[in-house]
Parts: structure tokens; sequence; C-alpha cells
């Protein structure tokens, strides 16, 4: 049967063609805003074009967040969001940001290292646009969860293949756009290389004595729930190690490879003075055996193919039926007052120390949103 378009049904058409344009374009939008972030008293807001002014006026630029404390002693660097499809990364810096009280040393917090991997999500993944959680005061924070690469808008045209510069390292050309293969960074580069590079910089500049990574990986990845650390931070990487082993939480250490160019892990230790570590935790949303992908998984993490998954022995983490975000994310903010501890312990005068973090438990009993500050209206 042969059918005959008329002008109302052409009508009718564009119409709905038109309105399904409008709102897949509101949805693409909404990404644009950024996240509502309250620092706790005491924070001086900067902006990562403060170390280097290539990125002033870049949409790649994104703010940092430095608190002095009032005894003399070191710099931590907490760097969250390198991949915005790892919330509990980003929302671990954010409680650092909105909670720490800085007593000895300097804490530097920046939350979204990769800001344009929060305006867009990764194609063909069906993620969700956010996740929030109900503060104290009833209200509701919002953040989104964006892609592991850099908006593409920006990183137009990829290379077919990406050449680490410092190394010659090659890597599928949309590999420009991951942060976190592109340390050391370079000045006149792509906006993430710039972004890498600023970083860099800042870590140079303010003399930052140790540098965290936060990430989360799939269960089925072996590197998860896992500490890697430069050859410079094995030390303090082993004794954080075996204090979270005997408190309960299970930490694996790898040593940064040598040969795996372009990560913090590698690159801030060779081209800074630094003692960078990177952390994983295990995040079902990130495995490619997740069944239906939405706000509840990310926040949940449960999945009964993934229980299928640990039955058969496929699996890194210990997995019981959830992954929950208030277990990501207190391992990442136990992890990182440990490592405070024993920096102290180890080299006084580079020590930081901070009050108003809450501890695994409370996390675990109370939930996230619990220590989020509530909105500013």
């Amino acid at each position: 049967m042969k059918l005959k378009g008329t002008p109302l049904t052409a009508a009718i058409l564009l119409l709905a063609a038109i309105g399904l344009a409008a709102m897949a374009g509101a949805s693409f939008m909404a990404m644009w805003k950024d996240d509502v972030l309250v620092p706790a008293p005491g924070f001086e807001k900067k902006m990562l074009s403060d170390w280097f002014d290539g990125l002033a006026g870049s949409p790649g630029d994104t703010p940092v967040y430095v608190q002095q404390g009032g005894e003399p002693g070191g710099t931590v660097l907490i760097l969250g969001g390198t991949h915005p499809t790892e919330p509990a990364s980003m929302v671990a810096a954010t409680l650092f940001l909105e909670r720490a009280e800085v007593v000895k040393g300097r804490l530097i917090v920046i939350p979204q290292a990769n800001m344009l991997g929060f305006t867009h999500n990764s194609p063909q993944e069906a993620h969700p646009q956010s996740i929030s959680f109900e503060a104290p005061d009833g209200s509701r924070r919002v953040f989104r969860f964006g892609s592991r690469l850099t908006n593409p808008l920006y990183e137009w045209p990829a290379p077919d293949i990406y050449i680490h510069p410092a190394s010659g390292q090659q890597l599928p050309g949309k590999e420009r756009g991951n942060i976190n293969r592109c340390y050391p960074g370079i000045p006149d580069g792509s906006v993430t290389e710039q972004a890498a590079y600023a970083i860099t910089e800042m870590i140079k500049i303010e003399g930052v004595d140790l540098s965290i990574d936060l990430h989360e990986a799939s269960p089925e990845y072996p590197v998860v729930n896992a500490i890697v650390a430069h050859e410079r931070s094995m030390e303090l990487a082993a004794m954080t190690t075996m204090d979270l082993e005997m408190a309960g939480i299970p930490m694996r250490l790898e040593p940064s490879p040598k040969n795996l160019r372009g990560l913090t892990h590698r690159e801030w230790g060779d081209y800074t003075d630094t003692m960078p570590v990177l952390m994983e935790a295990g995040n079902p949303v990130q495995g490619r055996l997740r069944g239906r992908t939405d706000e509840r998984l990310a926040l949940t993490g449960e999945d009964k193919a993934y229980v299928k998954a640990a039955g058969l022995g496929r699996l890194y983490i210990p997995y019981d039926g959830d992954q929950r975000i208030e277990y990501r994310v207190g391992r990442h903010v136990a992890s990182i007052m440990v490592f405070l501890e024993n920096l102290d312990l180890l080299e006084p005068d580079k020590g930081v120390l901070l009050e108003g973090i809450p501890s695994f438990d409370d996390l675990q009993e109370k939930g996230v949103g619990a220590f989020l500050s509530p909105m500013e209206l």
C-alpha cells in the first residue's frame, strides 16, 4: 500500500521533528549549567588559569580552592572529577571542600579537574545526566554525571592516533580528550592538554608535597579498590595500605608502570617533586557487564549481572549485591585521612592535618547527603 502525503501530514511531521529536536537540545544544554559547590569557611577560590594564563577565558578553566591552616606544614592536593563518569571521585573531593577545617599546612582541592567532561554524556552508554543527594535541610544537591572524555565540541577534530607529546606513546585519537592520558600536558596543545599542563604547573609552583587523584573502576578490572603509587610515594602508600587493611578496608597497592605514560601517578612524579598517588574504588556503573544504567545504579551499585559475575569468580572486588556510593566515597575519604596521618608521621614538616571530615562509619550510617552543605539560595 502506497501512502500519499499531504501538506497537513508534512506540517505535522515537521512540527514533531522540531519538537523532538527542541527537547533533545534542552536536555543537552542542561549539562552546561555549573554544579553548585559550597566551600567551607577558609577556602579561597582561584582558577586554574592563575597558574597558566593560556587557559584564561577558556571553557576548560576550572575552580581551584585553597585553605591555609594555622600551623605551618606541607601542601596536599586532592583532585576529583578527572573522569566525570566516576561520581565518587568528584563527591569525595566535594566533601573535603565543604567540610575541611585545615589545622596544619595547606589543602588544595580541585573538585572538577576536567570541567569540559561534565558538559556532556558519553554517547551510546545510556548514562544518567545527574545524581542527587538530600542535604540536612531537605534540599537536593545535584551533581552532573558527565563523560570520561572532554566534550568533543572542544576537541574537534580528534586525531586518528593520539601521540603523547612527552613520550611518543600512541593511543586511540579520542584519548586526547582524556586528561589522565595527557600529563604533563603542553602549553600549546588541545584544551585538555592545556588543562593537564596547568595542573602540573600548579603542583610545581605551589610545591605540593602529596597529590591524590581520585577515580572509580569497574569490578572486573584488575586495578580496583587499589592505590597506584609512583616509586617516590611507595613508602607512604605502603604504610597507608596496611593501616586501611587493619581498619577493615581492603586495599591493593600497585606500582606505577614506567611505560604507561600520561597518567597522574607517573607524570606528576617524573615532572614535579610531589608524591603522587591514584586511588580506585569499585563501581558497577563503570563496567561492561552492567544492566540498566541509571541514577539508581550510580548511587547503589546494585546489579544482578554483577551478582552472577561474582558467583562465577570474575570480579576483583567483594560484591554482595551492591556497591553503594557511601561505601565508595567512604573508601576515598578514609584513605585520604590515613595518607595525611602517615605523611605527618613520616615528614612532620610536610604534614597537613584536617578536622571536620566524616569517618568511614559515619558515611555508611548517615549517608553522603548528611555531610553536604545545604544549598545557598
